[in-house]
């Protein structure tokens, strides 16, 4: 699912960065594309880091390891 969100996150800044004027003269308008893009760009990084960090291959090897363990009772008995 955090591909789906990371690639939507790159989808939206791929965009609006051309869109988002940063160099406005108006300074709210400015700030808004600012903040806006800097928010898109945790969004993604958030995403990215959840990716990268998930705990996926340690609860997999616990998972064998009980598996194996209980396999292990079961030929004892």
């Amino acid at each position: 699912m955090r591909i789906l969100y990371l690639l939507l996150a790159g989808a939206m800044l791929f965009y609006a960065l051309p869109r988002l004027d940063i160099s406005s003269a108006n300074p709210l308008e400015s700030l808004f594309s600012l903040i806006w893009i800097l928010f898109a760009l945790f969004a993604a990084g958030g995403n990215l880091t959840g990716l990268m960090y998930a705990p996926k291959k340690h609860k997999a090897k616990q998972a064998q390891v009980r598996r194996s363990k209980v396999r292990q009772r079961a030929a004892a008995r």
